[in-house]
């Protein structure tokens, strides 16, 4: 989402210029927004942890096609817009730079504990 903002020297109110049919969202409604992103993330890779953890097929942009369980893997490969899910994948990022692994287990811990705040 490209967006600008420029303070207004009369009011000292900044004004937000958005995209033409760009919704903006505050307080409840923009926290629930966020979380339900975050948990989009947790879930997409919760199916790859465990014994019976399948497989994911990632296809690009150009066709090529990549199958793996690593959620590591999967968040690298994704192209994430939304702010708060990209945080999801900077969990992951940070656990595999820190330990070097537990990528997967750490997103979905994180999902989780947001699911929590959520209901």
């Amino acid at each position: 989402m490209n967006m600008a903002t420029f303070q207004n020297t009369a009011g000292g109110m900044p004004i937000v210029i958005l995209r033409e049919g760009t919704k903006e969202n505050k307080g409840r409604e923009a926290q629930r927004n966020n979380i339900a992103a975050a948990k989009v993330i947790a879930d997409m890779v919760k199916t790859c942890l465990g014994p019976r953890g399948m497989d994911k097929m990632l296809v690009s942009s150009i066709g090529d096609a990549t199958i793996t369980n690593d959620g590591a893997t999967i968040l690298k490969e994704m192209d994430v817009e939304h702010p708060a899910a990209k945080m999801m994948v900077e969990v992951a990022k940070s656990v595999d730079n820190e330990v070097g692994d537990g990528t997967t287990s750490s997103v979905i811990l994180a999902g989780a504990l947001l699911g929590v705040v959520l209901t």
